[in-house]
Parts: C-alpha cells; structure tokens; sequence
C-alpha cells in the first residue's frame, strides 16, 4: 500500500470570473469558445500547453477531413471554417486521398490565435485544471496549476472539452471508461525533413496503395466496408517488412504501418501516423511516459527503414514529433442520450439536433469512408451529463458507445459538438434554464445564424 500524505487546507486566489468557461483548446474547445463568443457570452479558453488546437497542433494530426470525397455530405460551420482560414493564410496544403486540405500543424497555432483573439476570448495557456468548484452539485469553477502556482476560475457555464472528461469525472459525472486492453492504440506522430519529393511520389505512382492494403499481416487490421477497398490510400506498409526481415528494425514491431499526409516541395514529409501503440490509458500518467519514450523510439525505427527501403527518402532526417501522444479511446460520459453504432451507420435524426457529420467511421478495426452522401445528425443530449449542473462535454467524450465513438472522436465532428456545446452555454445563460431543460429550439437557431448545418 502506498504511503498518503495530508495536503493541507488553503485558500486560492480567484484570478478570472466570466460567463463561459472552456476547458480544453482541441477542435472542441476551440469551436465551443468561437461559438459561444459569438453567441454574445463573455468567454474564457483553458490550455495545458502553449498554443491552441488540441490534436491539430499539439499531437498533430494534420489529416483535418481526409474522409471528404466528392459525394460527402460534410459538416458546415466552425469546424470548416478552421479548413478555410488555414488555405487563406498558407496553413493548408492538399491532402492526397480526398477532397480536403490537410492543416499545418505548426501554423495553425498561429490560425487559432488570430481566431481566439479576433472574437474576443480571454485566453489561459500553460494551466493544467486540476479539480471542480462544486457547490449543491453545480460547478462554478475550476482549480489550475501552472508556473503563477494553484489559482482559480469562476464560469457561470462550463464546457470539458479535455478530451478525456477528465472535469466532468472529477466533479462527479457519471462516465465510462473503455477497458485497457481494448481501447484505441495511441500514436506518436512525427514528421521528416529532406525528403525528395519527385522520387517519393514517383514511387507511390509505381505501386499505389489502396484500402485494402491496410488489412493484412501481424497485429495491424482493419476491416472495411467494401466500397472502399480499391481507392487510393497514401499506405505505408512494405518498407517496414522489407526492414524487419532485413534485420534493420527489430522484427516484432509488426504494427509499424500507416498513412503520410502530404509532401512538399522543400521536402517535408509531414503527418506521419505510423506508430500505433496498444494498451495505452490516456488518463494514467505511468502509461503515458512509457508510450511517449516506446513511440519514439519505434519513430526512430520507422525513419531507418524509410531511409533504406522508400525511394526518395535515402537523405531524409526527423523533423520533428507531436508535442504530446495522440490518444484516441478513454472515458466517455453517461448522457441524457447516448450515441449508438446504429444512429452512426443508420442516418439517426433527431429533433435536438446540433449538427451533422457523415457517415465516417475510423476504429476498433472499422473503416467506413463517406462516398455515398449518407450522414447523421449529433444530438444536443449527448452532450449533457448526468449529475452535475451546469456542465457541458464537448468533443469525443460525448455520450455513446464504441461504434459511434469511432465517429464522432474524429475532428470534424468534435467540431459540430463544440459549436453545439458552446452555443448552448450562451444560451443557457441567457435564459437562465438549465442544460437538462434548454430550450433547444433557440439553440438550433443560433447555430444555423453561425453557419452551422442542422438537418
């Protein structure tokens, strides 16, 4: 058993109070804190790190809407307007598998910034939430750590857009989380430098990948729908075998595979999600450095077999990694609705609908990409705990299970939710009503005044 020590009680210095409170600065949170400023409420956006955007920017995952193709019914709104002021201030480039741009991840710190402060959010970097300010089952505020020491912030409505629920769990929500050893893998991203660019996609047009060719050998699967087995894909598979069996990486790192975003002409080779990491809880800090130190190390391996088994690749060097792991699976809450496989992969409607997103799924061995205009619509009750006033979850934690999480975890998505969550808090605030008896009705109205697609 482990030795306890008493932490003595003290008091803590209030250091903002405003009407929204976001927690959490990923597609998220930085859609919730847009909208719900737009919504007219004075807002506030919390974030660990130094810069906004979550999993574009911190992990970064560049691939923003890889999943748009010319039949895609996609999302409207905030998420696509991240998309669009990164083309229109050379933060995007295009994708290669679909009809998007994929997002520069070290640019779009400065895209987020330039959002954030053109609608007039106070911004909070470099604080860690750590605990609720609870009162008779509301929260009105949070606890941070950060450099300025333990401080406190007061929100009339608060929205956890962390991720990983780690508020709405610590102030008493009722949540799920997936068992270890079946959660998502987490991923260490990375990208190269020095890449020659001509010889690389000379090789990729000399033998295209194609969906299909992610299922196959050792512990890598993927089952999809069909459809989509002869389409393009930008796979990376084969340099990896040819390197074990060569004896250049060892020879049980058989999960090294996976997809590069895009190419450029000074030769980055950037968005490189080729590390897959199992057993991995997100929430359990132990885990955590192990998979941080075991990722890289397996990107250095990575790099190694590109170098000697990837045309185009022969001088090329690490650039440079994701700021932190990429986590894909912890907990969820317990929702006045709870999102199922079959809303996702049935076309749900729902009357508190708060936006749509189309039928992509991507985890737990599924692979659904959206080329026949089917979609869904996300509920505004998924995004209500049960058991604590006052509070909002935004972005993947939202209420469902595994095969509706494989949507709705995705960025686009976590968009539509955000917008939603943050419009809510305006107008909850507004009406004085609480999230439980919003009128939802006034909701849907402001997000279409923001652009948002509803039905």
């Amino acid at each position: 058993m482990r030795k306890r020590i008493p932490e003595p009680a003290r008091s803590v210095e209030v250091i903002h109070e405003t009407e929204v409170l976001v927690l959490g600065s990923g597609p998220g949170g930085l859609a919730a804190a847009l909208a719900a400023a737009r919504a007219g409420a004075r807002t506030a956006l919390l974030d660990r790190y130094g810069c906004f955007g979550g999993n574009i920017t911190q992990v970064g995952v560049e691939g923003f809407a890889w999943y748009r193709h010319e039949r895609t019914i996609d999302s409207e709104g905030i998420g696509i307007e991240f998309e669009q002021r990164a083309k229109a201030m050379g933060a995007a480039t295009p994708e290669p598998q679909s009809d998007s741009h994929a997002l520069d991840a070290e640019m779009f710190k400065y895209v987020a910034d330039v959002l954030v402060e053109e609608a007039g959010i106070t911004p909070f970097l470099h604080r860690l939430c750590v605990a609720p300010i609870l009162e008779d089952g509301v929260i009105r505020g949070v606890i941070t750590e950060s450099k300025s020491g333990r401080e406190a912030l007061l929100a009339g409505r608060i929205i956890d857009a962390t991720g990983d629920a780690d508020i709405a769990a610590r102030a008493g929500a009722a949540v799920r989380k997936t068992p270890r050893e079946q959660m998502m893998a987490a991923s260490v991203m990375f990208s190269m430098a020095g890449v020659n660019k001509r010889r690389f996609l000379e090789q990729v047009k000399a033998d295209p990948q194609t969906y299909r060719d992610w299922a196959g050998s050792g512990e890598w699967h993927i089952e999809t729908g069909g459809k989509e087995d002869d389409m393009f894909s930008p796979f990376l598979r084969k340099p990896f075998k040819r390197a074990a069996e060569s004896g250049v990486i060892p020879r049980n790192l058989s999960t090294i595979a996976g997809t590069w975003g895009s190419v450029t002409d000074q030769g980055d080779l950037t968005y490189l999600n080729l590390i897959h990491l199992p057993d991995v809880d997100g929430t359990d800090a132990n885990d955590l450095t192990r998979a941080e130190m075991a990722g890289r190390r397996q990107a250095i391996h990575a790099i190694e077999a590109l170098k000697r088994f990837m045309p185009g690749c022969e001088a090329a060097k690490l650039r440079n990694f994701g700021m932190t792991l990429g986590v894909r699976d912890t907990r969820k809450i317990e929702a006045l609705y709870d999102m199922t496989g079959e809303d996702v992969r049935g076309e749900a409607r729902f009357e508190d609908a708060i936006g749509i997103f189309p039928e992509f799924i991507d985890g737990y061995g599924l692979l659904i990409l959206p080329t026949t205009g089917r979609y869904f619509h996300v509920p505004y009750r998924s995004l209500v705990p049960k058991g604590v006033g006052h509070l909002l979850v935004a972005g993947r934690a939202i209420g469902g299970d595994r095969i509706s999480h494989a949507a709705v975890r995705n960025m686009m998505c976590c968009a539509v939710s955000g917008q939603g969550a943050g419009v809510a808090a305006a107008i909850s605030l507004r009406t004085g009503e609480p999230f439980e008896r919003l009128d939802v009705g006034a909701v849907r109205r402001e997000l279409e005044r923001q652009g948002a697609r509803i039905r």
